[in-house]
């Protein structure tokens, strides 16, 4: 996180997090429709099956390291960047989970203490 003597690090631009976590795949969605290419024929390219294609597609499936090599190749669209948002949506979500935040609440209670 950036610190900026005297301003409060979560109004700095660069730690700001979006009102909602973006899921890697509404993006993939909006690139394949931008280059006119149809969900059934990107599981066709990829052999991601049509039906885990689309909940990844809709947010409700990762996109796995395997997923992300194969869009990779059928897009020219780096592995790492489909990964790596897959991990700040997940980072996003975990931490906007109250019972998870508690959790780690204490634990860094705990860990402070020792």
């Amino acid at each position: 996180m950036i610190e900026i003597k005297g301003t409060d690090p979560r109004m700095i631009a660069n730690n700001l997090e979006p009102f909602e976590p973006t899921h890697p795949g509404e993006l993939l969605k909006e690139e394949i429709e931008c280059r006119g290419i149809s969900q059934k024929e990107l599981s066709r390219q990829t052999d991601i099956p049509y039906t885990a294609l689309n909940e990844v597609l809709n947010g409700k499936r990762a996109i796995t390291t395997e997923y992300a090599l194969l869009i990779e190749a059928a897009l020219g669209i780096e592995s790492d960047f489909w990964l790596k948002m897959q991990m700040d949506y997940n980072i996003q979500t975990a931490k906007r989970n109250k019972t998870f935040a508690q959790r780690l609440a204490d634990i860094r209670k705990i860990a402070a203490a020792l």
